[in-house]
Order: C-alpha cells, then structure tokens, then sequence
C-alpha cells in the first residue's frame, strides 16, 4: 500500500491526483442532487457535445491513470515531464474517443419552450379575453399552431377574431400576457 501512495503522490501523478480528489467532489455532489450537471459544454476543449463536468471527468481519471503507469514505467527524473505531457495528451485523446458516443445523450439544440411563444402574433379564439379568462390560437416558428391560455392586463378587451401581441408568460398562472395588436398586411 505504501508503494501506491508513493506513485499516486509523486510527481507527475500527484498534479493528477489533486484533480481527481475535485473530480470525486463533483460527483458526490451532484449524485446527491446539490449540483446540476447541465452545465457548459466542453467546445472550448475541442470536446463538443457533452457537458463540461462530464468531459473533464474523463480527461482527468485518464490523464491519472496514464501518468500512475507512465510515472511507473520510466525512472529516469528528466523523462517525467514527457510522461506529464502523454498523459495530458492520452487523457485528452480518450476523452475525444469516448464523447462522441455521449453526444446523443446530450442534444445540441434545447427543446421547445412555452417562452419561445413571447413576442408572436395570435389570434383570440374564445368570445372575448379578460383577465383571468380567454384562448388564443399561436402559430410556432416551425409553423404548427397551439391553443393556448391567455389573459389581459388592465381594462384591455379582446373579442373573437382580434389579434393580439403574446409579451410575457406566467409560470405560476400557465398563461400568456396578451394585448391588442394591429397586424400590417
């Protein structure tokens, strides 16, 4: 055992398993639901397409692991800076390998959202809109239509057929804020 304390603490693997000890941090943390793991992504690595605790998690435990065997390997001193440099570098490569199989786990693009209805145009299809009742019909940028709930602020009156303006969405409520709105043909 003291054998591998001496390699897991000597150099170039101790740089390594410094990092690792954070890396186990992080997931300790988020297994216990004290972190989300929907963070950055890892472009900036050139490793797009999972997210950033996800990819240097593996960069790391593989950049320990080749730096624990290269650091075994080689004994001359001079040669442990190469070893720090194939590990950085085996770490990285892995990683590569191993993210592109991830990235259909993570999807690029996020998926719709009811917030991506502020700012269109609707039209009201209930007989009239107030403030705590009405619907109207809301054409998505991909072209299909919603009936969604929506309501007016103020002494605002929207009857059947009016076009109105979504500018904002209650989350508590799960309704649109609407207000009238003359559409240029």
């Amino acid at each position: 055992m003291s054998e591998f304390l001496q390699a897991v603490l000597g150099f170039p693997t101790v740089l390594f398993s410094f990092l690792l000890v954070i890396v186990v941090a992080y997931w300790v943390t988020a297994l216990t639901g004290l972190l989300d793991l929907d963070d950055v992504d890892a472009s900036w690595l050139g490793l797009a397409g999972a997210p950033a605790g996800v990819t240097l998690s593996i960069v790391i435990t593989l950049g320990w692991l080749l730096s624990l065997i290269g650091g075994q390997l080689v004994s001359a001193p001079h040669l442990l800076i190469a070893v720090l440099i194939v590990a950085l570098a085996g770490g990285w490569f892995g990683a590569r390998l191993l993210v592109v199989p991830l990235r259909r786990l993570y999807p690029d693009e996020r998926g719709p959202s009811r917030h991506d209805f502020v700012g269109r145009h609707c039209v009201i299809r209930t007989g009239q809109v107030t403030s705590d009742f009405g619907q109207a019909e809301v054409t998505a940028a991909d072209g299909s239509s919603a009936v969604v709930q929506v309501r007016t602020t103020g002494d605002d009156r929207l009857a059947r057929g009016d076009n109105a303006l979504i500018f904002d969405y209650s989350s508590s409520g799960e309704f649109f804020l609407v207000m009238p709105y003359e559409r240029d043909h």
